[in-house]
């Protein structure tokens, strides 16, 4: 595999420090910010984007072009980050769209209610409802993949335990991508080791993060912290992380502890990469090559059928 010079690596973080810290940004900056980020974006000729509703929730298709989209079902169910208060199917549509290439599966993002405005636990509970809209569409659960990047890995993992808690039907796996697998303790050790070296991600963003969601909330939350949750019966979990965010913790931690539990997790830690690196995937190579590994993970749990 090809991989980013030390050069060109040097020069992404120095503009990714001067320009995607929101530690201190108001939320409107934030979100028009990356409006107008998506107007830059990537197009794809390859595949077919198509907005829809999923109840009373606003979300996207992307169909690929390799997916046969009248008898093939198989669907990844696509929870964005953003840090509960900015994300969109726009901003999200070139990360998406490689997913779905690279799968041959097509995806549905979900552009679930935001913070401040609509506190915890709204973006959860619109999260169980698109999986259950799904169902009583017609999917198959065993036909169904979550997939989520920072806090939307979070959500993904947040609507697991849910669904296995209300003894409902789960999907057939998750992959995630620069998890918070722990949004109430925040004492990961890379939140210390890894400050200088990540870009984009940091201890007093995730602070954030968690005020934004609660709001005015006191209540324990403890389903904010998988990590320390039962991992127990979970479905198959694909994680990807770089070795220079501060996150890192939260997606060794939480490996190890859902392999405990019984649990098959495959983890990619990747040498100098940070949160959530895939969505630079028009700039590095080794971005290109998580989201191949990516679609390997998702045909090996949806294998098209024969």
């Amino acid at each position: 595999m090809h991989k980013t010079s030390p050069e060109q690596l040097a020069g992404i973080k120095h503009y990714l420090k001067q320009t995607s810290r929101n530690d201190s940004k108001p939320v409107k900056q934030i979100r028009q910010e990356m409006t107008e980020a998506a107007k830059n974006m990537p197009q794809h000729a390859n595949v077919q984007i198509r907005k829809t509703m999923i109840g009373q929730i606003s979300g996207e298709w992307i169909i690929p072009d390799n997916c046969d989209q009248e008898n093939d079902d198989r669907t990844i169910l696509y929870f964005h980050g953003g840090g509960f208060v900015a994300g969109s199917c726009e901003f999200y549509r070139d990360l998406c769209s490689r997913i779905a290439i690279s799968s041959g599966v097509k995806v549905l993002n979900v552009e679930y209610r935001l913070a401040p405005e609509h506190p915890y636990p709204a973006a959860n509970d619109d999260c169980l409802a698109a999986y259950r809209w799904l169902l009583a569409s017609g999917y198959v659960s065993c036909n169904i993949m979550f997939g989520g990047d920072s806090v939307g890995g979070s959500l993904a993992l947040m609507t697991l335990i849910s669904l296995r808690d209300n003894g409902e039907e789960l999907p057939a796996g998750a992959f995630l991508l620069s998890p918070h697998t722990d949004l109430v303790h925040l004492d990961g050790e890379t939140y210390q080791s890894r400050a200088e070296l990540d870009p984009t991600g940091s201890l007093e963003g995730n602070k954030r993060i968690l005020h934004d969601y609660l709001g005015s909330c006191t209540e324990e939350n403890p389903l904010l912290s998988p990590l320390r949750m039962n991992l127990e019966l979970l479905p198959d979990l694909f994680i990807q992380a770089g070795d220079q965010e501060v996150l890192l913790s939260d997606a060794l931690r939480f490996a190890d502890r859902a392999r405990a539990a019984g649990v098959a997790v495959e983890l990619e830690v990747w040498e100098n990469m940070w949160t959530v690196f895939q969505f630079l995937a028009h700039l590095l190579p080794e971005a290109q090559q998580a989201i191949a590994n990516i679609g390997s993970f998702v045909r090996a749990r949806l294998p098209e059928r024969t």
